[in-house]
């Protein structure tokens, strides 16, 4: 009996000190009903607990009363606790049923069933009704819009600019690090689909089958949802598709291994109407048709009734009238229609009426008054109408060109690309690292053949248009590989790769510091030296990786030396290039120049940012450099 006074005492001490400590902690961004209960079913718990030992020696069926009114109030409490710190349903996720139900890529969003996943196992712990932490909600869509008390938690299309990218990539001892060092972190695919959402605008309904199949998120994450949407019909013959391909029209299937096809025509000036007839050997197969900037004002679109499991259909910018539109009402599965740039009148719209399937309308520049459009929108009020923006007078930019290459790292030689998907457009690029103008940079004509190491930089013009931002691109020459190498001074444990070997392996690590394939150094510099054979080289190159938002920083210094024979030479090093802002993650490159005469080693040391400027939001903090390859030609 002492035994059981003496436990009872020293559980209630125990309770006390708990819900004590509870009270404080609840002052740090606990809010809500969760918070209320948690609070007082512990403090009902502590009084019980105080009861049981004042009351020992009460008949047994009271404190057996008592006993078992605590053990509720402490499920209860633990329960209301779990949820603030792990979500609602912490304790009874193990009880239920863990299938999920299977998704097919036609109907995966991209914010419903990637990003909010995300949010919900890795941080809404911390940013949910009951604890806001930093007063951003990540449980309700209006929280993540809002943002909280630092600012949006993103900038649509400029992931080096959004806090969320910031936070997420910061190292893993930074205190603003997201989510805290002893919670469950991110997946390098999870930091990766973050990044690519925010750079795609950060849109909260778009579908992952509206991206294009070249399009970075799609290739990432197509292939985790079920490619069985349930077709009615067999596949085409090859052979068919074989055919109908040319190079004014591609045919191919909407996703590998399913029967559905999607059709895409290029070049208006090579259009033929005949050619949508020759598509009749299979008008079952195809769900998406894209005809954009086709002159389309003489062709009979009734063929397409006959397209009877067709789901989008894509007449931008096509001269086609209300008549023809009349055409389409027979179709039962069109879900999608694009009619944009076309003048729509009264037969039109009486067309467009009869169209209640539609779950999507674009109708951009369409010429429609506002009383139209209110008349439309009561027609179809089960249809997304989407009327754009009237900028009559607005010149808008242009988007980048694209910069096509085989491998950041190449050997020898490599070729280089610039396309731009509207074909007018003027292209001027530079490989010197500066901003590409419409005046004195280069036009862009034909494939560029690189044979050193090299920065490009590519802009769009066109009459009437806004020039576009600049892509860029770094590519780099690989180098010999010294006979030995000696790290003098560690990388930082969390992020060695393969030590000293992987800055000879001859691959490119990933524009992210997390993937395992770069050297970090915050602490110590980076200190190796370079044994030869009997190659005379004339440069060295060190690869590096900037990310402000990651204090991610350029060398504060970096020295080299030339040895031969043990007698040492100091190199004069290019002045270091400092950074001003905060910019997305990319590549960096220091060349130095290596003076003629004989070498047998080569020792390079490059010191950290010792503070971070005043400007960044860590500033004074510890900067970092990382390293991935040392190139010596």
């Amino acid at each position: 009996m002492r035994y059981f006074t003496w436990l009872l005492l020293i559980g209630a001490n125990l309770a006390g000190v708990t819900v004590v400590a509870g009270i404080f902690l609840a002052t740090e961004d606990y809010t809500g009903d969760a918070l209320s209960w948690h609070k007082w079913t512990a403090i009902s718990s502590l009084g019980v607990a105080v009861a049981l030992y004042f009351l020992r020696d009460r008949p047994i069926a009271m404190l057996r009363s008592l006993a078992a009114s605590l053990a509720v109030l402490l499920v209860l409490a633990g329960h209301f606790g779990a949820a603030l710190t792990h979500g609602e349903d912490f304790l009874l996720a193990p009880l239920k049923g863990t299938e999920e139900p299977t998704l097919s890529l036609a109907e995966a969003e991209i914010f419903r069933d990637l990003v909010q996943p995300i949010f919900e196992s890795k941080c809404i712990s911390c940013h949910q009704e009951g604890k806001i932490k930093g007063e951003l909600r990540l449980d309700l869509l209006t929280g993540i819009q809002k943002g909280g008390k630092s600012g949006a938690l993103f900038v649509a299309g400029k992931p080096e600019l959004s806090l969320l990218i910031q936070r997420i990539h910061l190292p893993l001892e930074e205190e603003e690090h997201m989510p805290p060092k002893n919670k469950l972190q991110l997946t390098e695919e999870e930091l990766e689909i973050l990044s690519l959402w925010v750079s795609s605008g950060g849109g909260f309904d778009q579908k992952v089958m509206d991206l294009p199949q070249e399009d970075p998120l799609f290739q990432l994450v197509s292939a985790r949802f079920s490619a069985q949407k349930s077709y009615p019909f067999s596949a085409a013959d090859p052979d068919d598709i074989t055919t109908l391909t040319t190079f004014f029209r591609k045919v191919r299937p909407i996703f590998p291994g399913l029967p559905a096809l999607e059709v895409a025509y290029y070049g208006s000036s090579a259009f033929e109407s005949k050619s949508l007839a020759e598509l009749k050997v299979i008008q079952d197969q195809v769900v998406k048709l894209n005809l954009n900037r086709m002159p389309l004002q003489d062709v009979e679109l009734g063929l397409l009734a006959d397209f009877q499991n067709l789901e989008s259909l894509y007449l931008n910018f096509t001269s086609v009238s209300g008549e023809q539109l009349k055409s389409l009402i027979n179709l039962p599965k069109l879900e999608i229609l694009a009619i944009s740039g076309n003048t729509l009148d009264e037969e039109g719209i009486k067309a467009l009426a009869e169209m209640p399937q539609l779950k999507r309308l674009y109708l951009w520049q369409t010429g429609l008054e506002e009383q139209q459009k209110k008349e439309l929108e009561k027609l179809l009020p089960s249809t997304r109408l989407d009327f754009g923006y009237e900028g009559n007078g607005v010149i808008y930019p242009l988007n980048p060109p694209k910069i096509k290459f085989e491998s950041t790292l190449f050997e020898g030689k490599t070729e280089v690309s610039l396309s731009h998907p509207i074909r007018s457009t003027e292209i001027r690029y530079t490989l010197d690292g500066s901003l590409p103008d419409s005046i004195s940079s280069p036009v862009y004509k034909d494939p560029i053949v690189l044979s050193t190491s090299t920065p490009i930089r590519a802009r769009a013009f066109a009459a009437g248009w806004i020039g576009s931002a600049d892509t860029k691109e770094l590519l780099i020459k690989k180098g010999i590989t010294p006979t030995a190498f000696n790290l003098v001074t560690p990388p930082n444990p969390k992020y060695a790769a393969k030590g000293a070997a992987s800055l000879f392996d001859g691959v490119k690590a990933k524009a992210n510091h997390t993937t395992g394939d770069w050297l970090g150094f915050s602490e110590n510099p980076l200190d190796i030296t370079l044994t030869l054979g009997s190659v005379q080289p004339k440069l060295l190159e060190v690869s590096f990786l900037l990310h402000e938002g990651a204090y991610i920083f350029p060398p504060q210094s970096l020295e080299v030396w030339i040895g031969n024979k043990g007698i040492w030479k100091k190199v004069t090093s290019p002045p270091q290039a400092n950074s001003n802002k905060i910019e997305e993650p990319r590549f960096g490159l220091v060349s130095i120049p290596l003076p003629a005469g004989p070498m047998d080693q080569i020792r390079l040391k490059a010191q950290p940012i010792a503070k971070l400027p005043t400007w960044h939001p860590g500033a004074g903090a510890k900067g970092w450099i990382f390293v991935d390859e040392i190139l010596v030609h």
